[in-house]
């Protein structure tokens, strides 16, 4: 099989298959891209009508992304810098007239007017175009940032915040009447902007909290945001008043390590709490939890991952929905979705599985409807699945999911199709994007190349080490300012612990590959531990540190300014030289280095010993 041929023509398998999915709020319509099949890389948009569980066609692709109104009725995208809305039940499209080419178009949540952002000029501004036309609501054009020779932009995510999961840069109010926008320039500020040009700032200690990592501004109320330290050790939960721009203090985020917001918290409940994601330390739990106004809303036992939505709980009053959360109670290789009660009422937190077979699933909710791994669900009722056109798997991999050590390291060992035990296999541990990126999952997909792998000849070992997520909020932060210690002796104990398992792993010769973060540990194994590792790739790998988007690097090492010896520790600048290295993507003396390498290309350079 040419599988890496392949991976290019399917798009890893995902041309084809619905994605971006939205449920609008009155749960009648589900909104999706899909491709016409599974080597088709032009996604077009598509409409389920629930009530039908017919799908139509509204706007043959390419189209990347969409946004939609409140109820899912209009829906904005762009192509080629021109702007078109949708009328979903309808089933029409129209060009609308922009005075400037757009992109991130978003309909307010009535579906009257859509904004959007424009880059003429080198600045990003924030447009509204509308029954009134097409008007500038905030942007500085030319070089406007004059400390440092840069541009202020409008209305984008920066680096920094995309690193925290943010990826938005402004939001409707829920009225329509105002929009929450970011300005970007040396920092990040937070504007409150209303239709007929006033605005106000929003006020909170910017210097002290430059972080703004979470904004939400759709459940009734007014704006949450969520704002760190540069250290990520402390952040505030702040509800702002859209009147004034001043902010309130709901909750405080504290770790001594850093903090990791819950995706998909901060928000507001229907009857005005507020939920927040946090971290149960504290009489023997070590837990991520949910709280709705400080009560505790989920079990200890489940490791919450994110908040999807809400809907109606059976039988219950219509102000108390229930939360759909993706989360782990048990084995961290797999992601179940869950309903958890909102109303506390008797017995403490609740949190009820919903998903019933082992595995990684995921869930898109609105109004009353959820959608679970593309089965569309209206209350306890299966309405359909979203059609699928994707190319069928080619392998069905099976790795056998091990816990091993005294510190219960997830780990997972794969070997080729059809091997016969009692012949010694060379080893290929598999560290994808590294610390912060499971490997060890219960899903089909992501074992796909790894199966390509151990057919090329290899036992395929994958080990999510401490400072991966899954298992507990200590597990993942005990890396802090010692990630190459914890990292690299996690992996060499836990292949040595599979040995007595599987004794076909022959430790004599283990190769090890990654990227990014994963690709620098990898290119550290042979480095610093050449008695357990001999030969490595590293795709893209973190030279030095200092270089490193700094949400990341501080989050790990801490402050540069007063942690040199720490990042000192973590580069690769000094390494010693070896031709058992292969950096793609990056440069270091001494060691071998190429700007591109295909599979086949890296599978040669792991084969010479």
């Amino acid at each position: 099989m040419d599988f890496p041929g392949l991976v290019e023509r399917t798009g890893h398998f995902g041309h084809g298959a619905p994605h971006a999915v939205t449920v609008g709020a009155d749960g009648r319509r589900v909104v999706f891209l899909r491709s016409a099949g599974p080597e088709d890389p032009a996604a077009s948009l598509w409409v389920l009508n629930v009530a039908t569980a017919t799908e139509s066609l509204v706007a043959a692709g390419p189209l990347d992304s969409y946004a939609v109104d409140r109820d899912a009725c209009v829906a904005a995208f762009t192509r080629d810098g021109r702007l078109f809305r949708a009328d979903l039940p309808r089933n029409t499209v129209t060009e609308v007239a922009t005075d400037e080419p757009a992109e991130d178009p978003r309909p307010d949540p009535n579906g009257v007017n859509i904004g959007y952002v424009s880059r003429v000029g080198g600045s990003p501004s924030l447009r509204v175009v509308g029954p009134d036309g097409d008007r500038l609501l905030a942007g500085e054009s030319g070089n406007a940032w004059r400390e440092r020779g840069g541009t202020i932009g409008w209305g984008m995510a920066d680096e920094s915040a995309r690193r925290f999961g943010r990826d938005r840069g402004w939001w409707w109010a829920p009225d329509g009447g105002q929009i929450l926008a970011a300005r970007t320039a040396s920092s990040t500020s937070l504007h409150l902007l209303d239709l007929d040009f006033g605005w106000v700032d929003v006020h909170w200690d910017r210097e002290t909290y430059p972080h703004v990592v979470g904004v939400r501004w759709a459940d009734g109320g007014g704006p949450l945001i969520t704002v760190l330290r540069r250290m990520q050790q402390h952040g505030l939960v702040l509800a702002v008043d859209p009147r004034t721009g001043e902010t309130q203090v709901h909750a405080e985020l504290a770790d001594a390590r850093w903090v990791e917001p819950v995706a998909g918290t901060p928000r507001h409940l229907p009857d005005g709490r507020v939920l927040v994601g946090g971290e149960l330390a504290h009489d023997g739990f070590d837990a991520r939890c949910l709280f709705a106004d400080g009560s505790l809303l989920t079990p200890p036992s489940l490791y919450v991952r994110r908040v999807v939505g809400t809907v109606p709980r059976p039988g219950g009053p219509s102000g108390s929905p229930d939360l759909i959360v993706e989360g782990t109670d048990d084995d961290p290789a797999g992601q179940d979705v869950f309903r958890v009660r909102t109303s506390l009422g008797g017995g403490g937190a609740e949190a009820r599985k919903i998903t019933d077979t082992p595995g990684w699933h995921r869930a898109v909710a609105g109004g009353d409807v959820l959608v679970v791994d593309g089965v569309v669900w209206r209350g306890e009722a299966r309405v359909t699945a979203l059609g699928n056109q994707s190319a069928p798997l080619p392998y069905a991999p099976k790795p056998v999911f091990e816990r091993v050590t005294d510190r219960r390291l997830p780990a997972a060992v794969l070997y080729p199709d059809g091997f016969v035990a009692g012949a010694k296999l060379p080893v290929l541990v598999t560290l994808g994007d590294g610390p912060g990126s499971q490997q060890v999952v219960n899903d089909r997909a992501a074992w796909q190349e790894r199966q390509w792998w151990a057919d090329a000849g290899f036992a395929v070992v994958s080990i999510d080490g401490r400072g991966t997520p899954g298992v507990a909020p200590s597990f993942e932060k005990v890396v802090h300012r010692r990630l190459v210690d914890v990292a690299l002796s996690d992996q060499a104990d836990a292949l040595q612990a599979l040995v007595g398992k599987h004794p076909d792993l022959d430790l004599t010769a283990v190769s090890v590959r990654g990227t990014g973060v994963g690709g620098w540990l990898a290119a550290m194994a042979v480095l610093r531990r050449p008695d357990v590792f001999h030969r490595a790739v590293a795709r893209h790998p973190v030279v030095d540190w200092h270089d490193a988007p700094p949400a990341l690097a501080e989050r790990y090492l801490g402050d540069p300014r007063d942690s040199a010896d720490v990042y000192t520790h973590h580069s690769l600048h000094d390494a010693d030289p070896t031709d058992a290295v292969l950096l793609v993507g990056a440069t270091v003396p001494g060691l071998g280095s190429v700007e591109t390498a295909t599979l086949d290309e890296e599978l040669g350079f792991l084969r010479e010993r």
